[in-house]
């Protein structure tokens, strides 16, 4: 479901910025650890790409990458830690974290949970598949099954926001990004993440409550991404 469960307006935007950008140069300081030269390191190449159209500056964007390479003193060495559990109404969810404190947290992560069920390894990531997630938006008159096709994703379907979501298998992911990219696509994400495999169907009703816990976890500085088994 990717995106559309945020809440629109529910922070102030030099907040949500903020955060963004902390997520970016982290994500940014992982990848670099394979290389900090982007033409040889796909991860890194689709971190600077993902930070330029967030509107990072360049002297932060550089920074992160030889912090992230080892290039600089104060060398910080994050760690990806991954936790499945419940939110209300047994909405399944997979929170991944890139984090230098694992205790701290551990200790976030099962607070906010508090609304749901932290749950232990695997009873939630079976009914998940972890592949390559991009979401774009195609040039006027643009086909995304069409697209799907030439660019080799293995699925696409609409983010609900008039952009495209598409799947591809973990290997392609880079491919796929340059292929639609060369067609005239924006890009704006391109991951290695999670996708349900049954995803639940929750009535308006409750939708609220849902919505509200995943954006509680989606602002914790440690959190990356958050990926619901919602419908």
């Amino acid at each position: 479901m990717g995106a559309q469960w945020k809440q629109k307006g529910r922070v102030a935007a030099a907040d949500a910025k903020g955060r963004v950008f902390t997520k970016l140069s982290k994500e940014i300081m992982v990848a670099a650890r394979g290389g900090a030269d982007p033409t040889m390191n796909s991860r890194l190449r689709m971190a600077i790409e993902a930070a330029k159209k967030a509107s990072m500056t360049r002297e932060t964007l550089d920074r992160a990458i030889k912090k992230g390479a080892g290039l600089l003193d104060d060398i910080v060495n994050y760690e990806t830690v991954t936790y499945e559990g419940f939110g209300p109404h047994q909405v399944p969810v997979i929170v991944e974290c890139l984090t230098e404190n694992k205790n701290r947290t551990a200790t976030n992560i099962r607070m906010l949970f508090r609304k749901g069920q932290l749950a232990a390894s695997g009873a939630v990531s079976w009914d998940f598949n972890f592949l390559g997630i991009l979401e774009a938006t195609g040039p006027a008159g643009a086909d995304a099954e069409e697209a799907a096709i030439e660019a080799g994703a293995q699925d696409v379907e609409s983010d609900g926001e008039g952009g495209s979501r598409f799947y591809t298998e973990k290997a392609d992911l880079d491919a796929v990004n340059r292929t639609l990219t060369a067609r005239g696509w924006a890009v704006s994400s391109a991951i290695l993440g999670w996708r349900p495999k049954n995803p639940v169907t929750v009535e308006a009703a409750k939708l609220a409550e849902v919505e509200a816990f995943l954006s509680e976890i989606d602002d914790d500085d440690d959190v990356q991404h958050v990926y619901p088994g919602l419908a």
